[in-house]
């Protein structure tokens, strides 16, 4: 088993990759592959860069760019909602997990600073 697996920003950014997977799937077809396919690769984005700052000897920077994926994710989500494609339980949902991402990065992040 490979180390990033036990980090706990790891473990829920791939929660939410499979979140994300699972709704895209009931959006209408104008938006499931547009924003839909834009948020799973920002998602798809987010995971490597969590593993890349786990085995890089610095990591500030690439935290950074992966806190810059989640605030790409949290504008598509937001969209989407104002678009009807996700209900506001799964918009509120869906955010409580990106702000966990989110408060895990900035805390890793100032740590190494």
């Amino acid at each position: 088993m490979a180390l990033y697996d036990e980090l706990p920003v790891f473990k829920a950014s791939y929660d939410l990759l499979l979140k994300i997977f699972r709704f895209t799937a009931n959006f209408t077809r104008e938006y499931k592959y547009t924003v839909g396919e834009r948020l799973k690769n920002h998602t798809l984005d987010l995971i490597s860069l969590v593993y890349k700052a786990n085995t890089a000897r610095s990591k500030s920077e690439i935290i950074q760019q992966a806190r810059e994926q989640v605030e790409l994710i949290r504008l598509l989500i937001r969209a989407l909602k104002d678009l009807q494609q996700i209900s506001l339980k799964s918009f509120v949902t869906i955010n409580k997990q990106v702000e966990n991402v989110s408060k895990q990065l900035t805390g890793w992040q100032k740590s190494q600073q």
